[in-house]
C-alpha cells in the first residue's frame, strides 16, 4: 500500500537513496531540506530547519510516515530529534523510523551518547517508532583515508575493525520499514566483511593508485578500548551484499 513518507535529510549521503527506494516503491515521498525546491523538483519538498524549528511543523503534516536521515555532530543530534518529534506529535501520529549507529550503548564517544538519547526519545514519544542501528558506511571509512591523501603517512587505528556497510543497502532495508508496521528496536544491521581499519585503508590507496606509508597507531581511552573489543560490529547480522572493494571500484 502506498504511503506518504516524510524524509528528512533526504539530499544527503544516506536520505537521497532512501528517496529513490521509496519512489520505486510506488510511495508519496516529500524531503525535508534546509534549501528550496530545485526546478521542477520530482516529488514533494518541504524546506525547514530542525535546528530552528522552521517549516517543521508543515513538513510534518498528512504524512503516514517519518523517516529520520538526518543528523548532525553532538547535542544538536538530540534538538533536532526533539523538535521533529514534537511536530509530528502536533501534527498526527506517524510512524517514526531512527536510523542510528550499532554499539552506542557500549562505545562511549560524545557523539554516541547523544545518539543513544535521541533514540530515547523516539522510544518514549508517544509515536508508533522503529529503531535501526547500523555500522559505518563505506563512504565514511572512504573519507577517513581521502581526508589524509595530502600526508606522506595514512594513520589507523591500531586493533580496530570495521564492518563497513553501503548505503544502498541500508536504503533498501529503512524503505521495508517504511513499508511496514512499526516494530520497535529491530535487529541491528552490517556489512558483509569485518576488516581491520588498516586493511581498509591499504584497500583505499591501492583503488586510487597512491603509494603512501600506512602507520597504525595505538590510542588509548574507553572509546578506543570499545572498538578493540568488538563493540561496534554486528558478525551474526552481516546483511550488506556490497563489500567494500565493490564499492571502491564502482568510485574508480
Amino acid at each position: 500500500m502506498s504511503k506518504s513518507i516524510l524524509v528528512t535529510g533526504g539530499t544527503g549521503t544516506l536520505g537521497r537513496v532512501v528517496v529513490r527506494r521509496l519512489l520505486d516503491a510506488g510511495h508519496d515521498v516529500r524531503i525535508l531540506s534546509r534549501r528550496p525546491p530545485p526546478a521542477q523538483a520530482p516529488l514533494g519538498w518541504a524546506t525547514g530547519d530542525l535546528r530552528t524549528g522552521a517549516g517543521i511543523d508543515a513538513a510534518t503534516s498528512e504524512v503516514d510516515v517519518v523517516v529520520h536521515c538526518a543528523t548532525t555532530l553532538g547535542r544538536k543530534d538530540v534538538v533536532v530529534t526533539r523538535r521533529l518529534v514534537e511536530a509530528a506529535r502536533r501534527n498526527g501520529d506517524p510512524h517514526m523510523i531512527f536510523s542510528s549507529i550499532v554499539g552506542i550503548d557500549r562505545v562511549p564517544l560524545p557523539y554516541y551518547r547523544a545518539k543513544l538519547e535521541a533514540e530515547r526519545l523516539v522510544a518514549n514519544s508517544g509515536l508508533p517508532w522503529t529503531i535501526q542501528r547500523i555500522t559505518q558506511f563505506h563512504d565514511l571509512l572512504a573519507r577517513i583515508t581521502s581526508v589524509q591523501r595530502f600526508s606522506p603517512v595514512i594513520g589507523t587505528v591500531s586493533g580496530v575493525r570495521f564492518q563497513p556497510i553501503d548505503v544502498r543497502d541500508v536504503a533498501e532495508r529503512l524503505a521495508e520499514l517504511a513499508g511496514g508496521a512499526p516494530a520497535g528496536r529491530v535487529p541491528d544491521i552490517g556489512g558483509p566483511e569485518i576488516r581491520s581499519h588498516r586493511d581498509l585503508a591499504r584497500a583505499y590507496l591501492n583503488s586510487t593508485g597512491r603509494r603512501r606509508l600506512v602507520l597504525s597507531i595505538r590510542l588509548p581511552g574507553a572509546a578506543f578500548a570499545g572498538y578493540r573489543r568488538g563493540d561496534n560490529l554486528v558478525p551474526n547480522r552481516a546483511v550488506g551484499r556490497i563489500t567494500f572493494d565493490e564499492f571502491l571500484a564502482e568510485q574508480r
